[in-house]
């Protein structure tokens, strides 16, 4: 796991209450040091307790909170925010990271694997929001990000139900921002391209893949979580205290 202390530090972040979804791995762990480093208090929703405890090692005295939950239980999702709320206070941003790519062949599909996936990549997003939006509200002050994929942008095959939720979170998270705007709560999406997490590594890169992305990327290199999490930071920042329903695509030039 990348976890390179090098980039901005934003004073305004420091003691802010970050929960970040799908924060034992990949994206979200990067994230997750990523505001360890500025200070923030974290906390980390996971469905894998051992990552999860991992994570906490290395953060090891920077103040956080883990709880392993399953994101698709609605109501185990508002027990966790509910219990990062009591050991770190109100929350003030909230990232929601956490997504799988299983792939899946269309005609394979049935209505009960169309909804996991919903709930694996989308639904979870919005309760997680609804969540925390309270907290906002009454501090007159929140930052949300959303995350999406280029996925659907650039056509993808081979996983509809993943696609379709991706898209989704667009549209979602302009209506969140649109409603919430004159709480001074904004809400952002991002869209990663190619970003090399270990399962990506592991699952889905071969030699012709790399050389086809980097083919179609401006730049010729690959791209990492912490180039993520960089990017999800300053979105959380008062730096980007005018930016809101807006879907911001970092994937080195692909699409």
């Amino acid at each position: 796991m990348e976890t390179k202390t090098t980039g901005a530090i934003y004073p305004d972040l420091s003691g802010k209450v970050v929960i970040v979804t799908g924060g034992a791995s990949g994206i979200g762990e990067a994230i997750v040091h990523g505001f360890a480093r500025q200070g923030s208090k974290v906390g980390i929703l996971d469905i894998n307790a051992e990552a999860g405890a991992k994570v906490s090692a290395a953060l090891g005295s920077k103040l956080h909170h883990f709880v392993a939950c399953d994101l698709r239980d609605v109501g185990a999702l508002r027990g966790a925010v509910a219990e990062i709320r009591a050991a770190l206070g109100p929350v003030d941003v909230l990232i929601n990271n956490a997504a799988h790519d299983e792939r899946h062949a269309t005609l394979d599909v049935t209505p009960e694997y169309w909804d996991d996936r919903i709930a694996v990549n989308l639904r979870h997003q919005f309760f997680a929001a609804q969540a925390v939006i309270p907290d906002m509200q009454a501090k007159k002050a929140g930052a949300i990000v959303n995350f999406g994929s280029v996925s659907w942008m650039i056509g993808q095959g081979g996983m509809a139900a993943y696609t379709a939720a991706k898209s989704a979170v667009l549209g979602l998270t302009r209506s969140l921002a649109r409603d919430f705007g004159a709480d001074n709560i904004r809400v952002n999406a991002i869209a990663p391209g190619w970003i090399m997490t270990e399962r990506q590594k592991t699952l889905w890169l071969t030699p012709e893949g790399e050389a086809e992305l980097l083919q179609r990327q401006c730049l010729k290199r690959q791209l990492m979580p912490m180039d993520i999490a960089r990017f999800t930071v300053f979105l959380a920042s008062e730096e980007a205290s005018a930016c809101t329903n807006q879907h911001y695509v970092v994937d080195g030039g692909w699409t």
